[in-house]
């Protein structure tokens, strides 16, 4: 089988990060190659960016804006600006990429970049009291360097904004078409938009397809999509490749299939996929790349059409590869030097997902807690752990390091066990094995301040956790196994080690009152008073199908609502919560209070200053934080506090 004349093209459809390649492929290739293949990888989402963000693409979309009759703001100011545009773009996108730095100094240039409404960003940062330059709190008088890349990302967002009003309203940096995909029960919108006159973005990457077949020869492609954005893109990549020949085979697998395709009976969708795999690839890519060979042979969690309809294909004898014996992932065939450093805020810990090129590796599969509600525990993603030896992890960071020339490292975990990790570190340094790494963790007891010594010695900078919700209730509730004061606790060890710190926030479970949600924002904005955080983000909070609160909803105390007949996607449920709270109301003020905090910007504020109407007269308990408080952290309400006159309205 080995032997046989078969190139696999394995790639990850448009659209998701610009700085680093996603790394289910690197996985697929480096194990697929340690089996004999002859497997090549490609990454037509960055491609299609670096084809719209030049010259050539700039002149097509030029082109189409001159055809329309009625123009957006947005295209208005393009067509006024059209020749500074053409002739910054590309030294825009070699600046990103780390090939053009010395062009720093004209970026940061008042007359050098057209700044459209992007750039008002800029005036909501604070001037000092002698009228200084608003950025100078950022960067200082010699940070070129990110500054420039600064007002280079916000030059790309608008091009970005440009292309999403008047050329393809899918479109954006980090997705693509995520709206015809997220939880579509069925499969009618996906096709509607895959059989209708195609965009100038749709031609960009039909063209790319092109040029990959032509130069790869494929005769299996493999599709990744770990997300809805990236759906629609692997639909119309399989489509083209099938057009350009009838015998390529083409497999489909990803976070997204994994996740949302568990009730897929659409017969449609292997138009354009003829094998749609589950969970793990490595497996399921072995039986069915000898299944293509021989015609015959037992597959493992594999959807297939026999006789028009969808069958799933799973032989009780085929098992999983254990996580020690997957390989070593490689970037062999991805353009690295060609990747975009975008910093789009200025919050030195949110910049590290879009800033800088990170290898990815994995140091364990699945979860060693898989206890939250909220998270998908039943599925093997997160349920089935198995871990690698300490030694096994630091060989393939040896690896990568020697392959990519980079020493930068993203530890891709759900929650990076405090066990492996301290055995990590350890080898790290005892080898001399100098890198920089961040990964994410849960705030656990775990976590004392002597290892987090030992982490940030072996090069952690940061890292990332669920702190969720300030209520030891609702995080009992969501069965976290941490409390509130154990997160400030934990949180200030990273602090004081040097290392910064990003929450996971959550608003809208089961059963939160408007009270609790409030009190939330203020023990968050007692976090980041006393540095214990540095960043956050809040999500709002989605009963998902494989979640313990999507399968056993009356235990939290919510009724699903009736679902629509499902034959594609299943993912987040509908659902009636009791009491009731205006969750669509606070979003805007959480995220505004966020916003604002991660900018140093409204610490001294009563947190109700954030929120309109009703919300005005929730109760913030300061008695709700003691436990925080006996942490020794000196944190205070600001229940009734003065408000902060510099607040950013964003």
């Amino acid at each position: 089988m080995v032997g046989c004349a078969m190139r696999i093209l394995l790639l990850t459809p448009p659209m998701t990060q610009l700085n680093a390649p996603y790394p289910a492929t690197p996985y697929l290739t480096g194990f697929l190659r340690g089996q004999g293949y002859d497997v090549v990888q490609a990454d037509p989402a960055l491609e299609l960016v670096l084809r719209l963000f030049s010259r050539p693409g700039l002149e097509r979309i030029s082109q189409l804006l001159r055809s329309k009759r009625k123009l957006s703001r947005v295209g208005k100011w393009f067509l006024e600006n059209e020749e500074r545009y053409l002739s910054t773009v590309e030294p825009v996108i070699r600046f990103l990429q780390g090939r053009d730095v010395t062009l720093a100094m004209r970026l940061v240039a008042d007359d050098f970049l057209p700044r459209g409404r992007r750039f008002d960003a800029l005036g909501e940062f604070p001037e000092d009291e002698f009228g200084s330059d608003r950025l100078n709190w950022a960067f200082g008088s010699l940070g070129i360097q990110d500054r420039a890349k600064y007002f280079a990302s916000l030059y790309v967002d608008d091009l970005a904004d440009l292309i999403r009003e008047e050329v393809d309203s899918r479109f954006e940096l980090s997705r693509y078409a995520e709206k015809l995909a997220a939880s579509a029960p069925s499969f009618d919108p996906l096709e509607k938009a895959l059989k209708a006159a195609p965009t100038l973005v749709d031609e960009i990457l039909d063209e790319i397809a092109d040029e990959l077949f032509a130069r790869y020869q494929p005769s299996v492609l493999g599709l990744t999509t770990p997300f809805p954005g990236n759906v629609y893109g692997a639909f119309r990549l399989a489509a083209r490749f099938k057009s350009l020949s009838s015998s390529v085979r083409v497999i489909w697998g990803g976070g997204y299939v994994n996740t949302e395709l568990r009730s897929l009976s659409d017969p449609r969708v292997f138009d354009y996929m003829d094998y749609v795999t589950l969970d793990d690839g490595e497996r399921p890519l072995l039986n069915i790349l000898q299944h293509i060979v021989s015609g015959s042979g037992p597959l493992l969690r594999t959807y297939m059409r026999e006789a028009g309809r969808v069958v799933l294909k799973s032989d009780v004898g085929q098992h999983d590869i254990p996580h020690r014996s997957t390989g070593v992932p490689t970037y062999d065939g991805l353009p690295l030097h060609f990747y975009l450093s975008i910093l789009e805020m200025l919050n030195p810990m949110h910049r590290i997902w879009s800033d800088g090129r990170w290898n990815k590796l994995t140091l364990a599969h699945g979860c060693y807690w898989k206890k939250c509600s909220f998270c998908d525990v039943s599925l093997d993603y997160i349920g089935r752990y198995e871990t690698a030896s300490a030694d096994i992890i630091v060989d393939r960071i040896e690896s990568l390091i020697q392959e990519t020339g980079q020493t930068g490292f993203h530890f891709v975990d759900e929650a990076a066990p405090p066990a492996v990790l301290r055995g990590i570190a350890e080898r790290l340094i005892a080898r001399g094995i100098v890198i920089t790494w961040w990964g994410n963790i849960r705030f656990e007891k775990a976590f004392t301040p002597e290892l987090v010594s030992l982490l940030a010695r072996s090069g952690c900078v940061a890292v990332s956790g669920g702190l969720e919700v300030a209520s030891d209730r609702l995080l009992k509730l969501m069965n976290k196994g941490v409390t509130v004061s154990q997160v400030a606790r934990v949180t200030r060890a990273f602090t004081e080690a040097g290392v910064m710190v990003h929450a996971y926030l959550m608003y809208g479970f089961p059963s939160q009152t408007l009270d609790e949600t409030v009190d939330s924002l203020e023990l968050v904005r007692q976090l980041f008073a006393a540095g214990c955080i540095q960043s956050a983000y809040w999500h709002r909070f989605s009963a998902t199908a494989h979640s313990p609160v999507g399968l056993s909803p009356s235990k939290f105390g919510i009724q699903l609502l009736p679902e629509p007949t499902v034959t594609f996607a299943r993912n987040d449920l509908e659902f009636e919560d009791p009491v009731g709270t205006d969750h669509e109301a606070l979003g805007v003020g959480l995220r505004k209070a966020l916003y604002n905090f991660m900018h140093g910007l409204g610490l001294d504020s009563d947190v109700r200053v954030w929120f309109d109407g009703e919300v005005r007269g929730a109760q913030v308990n300061p008695t709700y934080v003691e436990d925080a408080l006996s942490a020794g952290l000196g944190l205070k309400t600001a229940a009734s506090g003065s408000v902060q006159k510099k607040i950013s309205k964003k």
